[in-house]
């Protein structure tokens, strides 16, 4: 049975406080649970206090078998951050901008220069996504066809390698955006050049989407996930209908996802069968998780959870 735990952050002591409340037992540098596995759904680093030591949580666990995860967009944003681009002599994969620089920031501080070799090396070796033994886990957005390409890529490049990193941060390449809908979710353009700021207060003129229903009688408003008030409440037109891979609710096994940045006085679920675990730790919210216990039909009394510190 898996116990599947939500976007961390570098906030190790409330995942210390998360694994003891699940029954996690702290046995010398690791914590096991005698018949239960944890699954992370990635984003481990930036913006928290405790990144290093979220790392030597988290790393022993995998390495032991008491848990496995999936890579999140700050864990390939940092692959490509420190990659340098081959094609341009002295830039990288990733610009080295502001807005770049200040969402790494705190990996980079609290890391030594080897650390951070050993984590970048670590998470090349991360999946970007699992199809588990009755569950399906994703950082964001479970796509069957962008999984495929990724997957044809790892195979072709040898993992991720400089080279499946050079394309899947050209925009002209199609594993670009596969990556892009499987680590950052499926997005709309706004109509009208409408456009707002987000929880970092950068100006976007698109919005990630509730990828796992149809669009059809729902407004830009019902359709973005979290809801944003900026968004206007005009019809998702039809010429954006083809861009959906709707998740079958009767067919499809549970799916479960982080990244969205949820904030509530209890987690609820997306769907029957889709689940986000991502409750805003790193914004004075929750660090949250699902146990699952073979359940086809997904349960909001499942889920646990500890409050920000």
């Amino acid at each position: 049975m898996y116990d599947i735990i939500g976007d961390i952050h570098g906030h190790a002591d409330e995942l210390r406080e998360l694994l003891e409340l699940m029954g996690y037992k702290h046995r010398g540098k690791l914590h096991a649970h005698p018949d239960r596995q944890a699954v992370f759904v990635g984003d481990f680093i930036d913006r928290g206090s405790q990144i290093s030591e979220v790392l030597q949580i988290v790393r022993p666990m995998i390495d032991n078998g008491h848990a496995v995860a999936v890579m999140g967009n700050h864990e390939f944003n940092a692959i490509a951050y420190h990659t340098p681009d081959p094609a341009n002599r002295g830039q990288f994969l990733r610009e080295h901008n502001n807005k770049n620089d200040r969402q790494h920031a705190e990996t980079v501080r609290q890391l030594t220069a080897g650390q951070l070799s050993e984590a970048i090396m670590w998470f090349r070796s991360l999946p970007m996504s699992l199809d588990l033994d009755g569950i399906r886990v994703v950082h964001a957005c479970w796509d069957i066809g962008s999984i495929n390409v990724i997957e044809r890529a790892l195979a072709e490049h040898d993992g991720l390698s400089t080279d499946f990193m050079l394309a899947a941060t050209r925009k002209s390449e199609d594993l670009c955006q596969s990556v892009e809908d499987v680590l950052k979710g499926k997005e709309l353009t706004l109509p009208n050049g409408i456009s707002f700021k987000d929880k970092d207060g950068h100006e976007r003129s698109e919005v990630r989407t509730k990828w796992y229903e149809h669009p059809a009688g729902k407004t830009y408003r019902e359709y973005t996930l979290p809801a944003i008030e900026e968004v206007p409440d005009e019809p998702v037109p039809e010429s954006a209908w083809n861009q959906v891979t709707q998740y079958n609710d009767d067919a499809d096994p549970p799916v479960f996802v982080g990244h969205y940045w949820l904030r509530a006085e209890r987690p609820t679920l997306l769907a029957p069968n889709v689940a986000c675990v991502d409750y805003s730790v790193a914004k004075g919210g929750n660090l949250c998780a699902y146990r699952w216990d073979g359940e086809q039909e997904l349960s909001a009394e499942k889920f646990v959870w500890v409050n920000a510190r």
